[in-house]
């Protein structure tokens, strides 16, 4: 992943789990640990504001509920970071990829 995706996706990861230091993150599995540590305490604390964010991030609960299982194939944080940051990769993707343009005569700061 680029430099320039990489702090983008850490830039979304943080608008919603803040304790991501971004000075530290200098590759995705770095961005994947310490945003999976972030999940680990919030399961055990804030379960319900964790389920909360996921519902607005809009992650399939479907994916959620199986991430969360104690029989899945790895921890549950870290079963949930990856589905976090494959969706915020969604949303950098179709970002640029979907961009609106409007015409020069519509001036917007007025």
């Amino acid at each position: 992943m680029k430099d320039e995706a990489l702090h983008e996706l850490a830039a979304l990861i943080n608008q919603d789990f803040e304790p991501v230091p971004i000075d530290e993150i200098i590759s995705e599995e770095r961005l994947l640990e310490l945003l999976s540590l972030q999940l680990e305490w919030m399961i055990e604390h804030r379960l319900e504001h964790l389920m909360s964010m996921m519902y607005r991030l809009d992650i399939d609960e479907r994916n959620v509920a199986s991430a969360l299982s104690p029989a899945g194939p790895e921890p549950p944080a870290l079963a949930l970071a990856r589905l976090v940051l494959n969706r915020q990769k969604q949303r950098i993707f179709t970002k640029r990829h979907y961009k609106q343009s409007f015409p020069e005569q519509w001036n917007w700061d007025e």
